[in-house]
């Protein structure tokens, strides 16, 4: 029988188990993420993926306590993964919103904590903030997202503790070669947002010819690719039959002349980035996503 992606961990640097595969829930209402979630979970998946700004941490958390309750599986064996908001960059707004958020989530501890991305001038503190949850026990592994390698090297310049994950914007289009580089220098995990790259990279002509020559989906090749690059992946999906679909990509690997064709579909194009994005501008934080349903999950 072969064994499930869902099963496959990677060891990060404080020796933390962190699954290589799971659901990511991005622009998601909370009842969708809620419902996503629990598919996810009662699926095999145990790696969830969200965010403050997401706006959907409270339909995360109802999805978590469904799920177990449905299958009488245990918190411990899930690997919860939320983010620090812009808004909340420094060092005390930093601790006061991580107590805000695990009440959101109605969890006791946060498997791992990002920095959601570096607002200039706060993200020093912010890492120092996150240094205290860990040592305090309340977060299993810290890390953190968008970080291009001049910040992250002034990050590790002034930390106390190494970032276990780097989560970037990675797919065949967009593959962030350096930042992977200098990740495997410094023992961080590279963790994949956007990992399928939307519609171009899924209606690439190379992507679909290895579809049809190992006869899986557009997206299974890509997220193979992902995994045979030691890079976790966490794709989003709301559709049940395509959350297991997803997953299911442990039963071949492609060839190293595959592989290498992938690697030649790399534009570097980000979707978003620091041209076009200001988070990283602490003067204008972006504000959290609310959705229609958001006032019936706060209650």
């Amino acid at each position: 029988m072969t064994k499930s992606i869902l099963d496959e961990t990677t060891t990060l640097n404080n020796g933390v188990k962190m699954p290589y595969f799971g659901l990511g829930v991005w622009q998601t209402d909370n009842h969708t993420a809620q419902n996503s979630v629990t598919e996810a979970i009662k699926n095999g998946y145990r790696l969830i993926d969200t965010a403050k700004e997401y706006g959907n941490q409270a339909g995360v958390g109802k999805g978590i306590r469904e799920s177990l309750k449905e299958t009488g599986g245990n918190r411990k064996d899930l690997f919860i993964t939320t983010k620090v908001f812009n808004g909340d960059a420094g060092y005390d707004s930093t601790l006061n919103a991580f107590y805000d958020t695990l009440h959101e989530l109605q969890l006791t501890y946060i498997d791992l904590y990002l920095i959601h991305w570096p607002v200039d001038g706060r993200y020093i503190d912010t890492w120092h903030a996150l240094e205290k949850l860990y040592k305090d026990g309340l977060i299993r592994a810290i890390g953190i997202s968008n970080f291009d390698n001049e910040r992250l090297q002034n990050l590790l310049d002034h930390a106390t503790v190494t970032p276990a994950v780097n989560q970037m914007e990675y797919n065949p289009l967009n593959q962030e070669k350096e930042i992977h580089e200098m990740a495997k220098m410094t023992g961080i995990q590279l963790e994949a947002w956007s990992p399928l790259g939307g519609g171009e990279a899924l209606n690439d002509p190379t992507i679909n010819q290895l579809a049809e020559k190992y006869h899986k989906t557009a997206a299974q090749i890509i997220l193979r690719w992902n995994y045979q690059q030691d890079v976790v992946t966490i794709p989003k999906s709301t559709h049940t039959n395509r959350i297991i679909e997803n997953s299911q990509i442990a039963d071949f690997e492609l060839s190293e002349e595959d592989v290498q064709k992938i690697q030649a579909m790399d534009k570097k194009k980000h979707t978003i980035w620091y041209d076009e994005f200001d988070w990283h501008n602490a003067i204008k934080p972006e504000t959290v996503q609310e959705w229609d349903d958001t006032e019936q999950y706060k209650k």
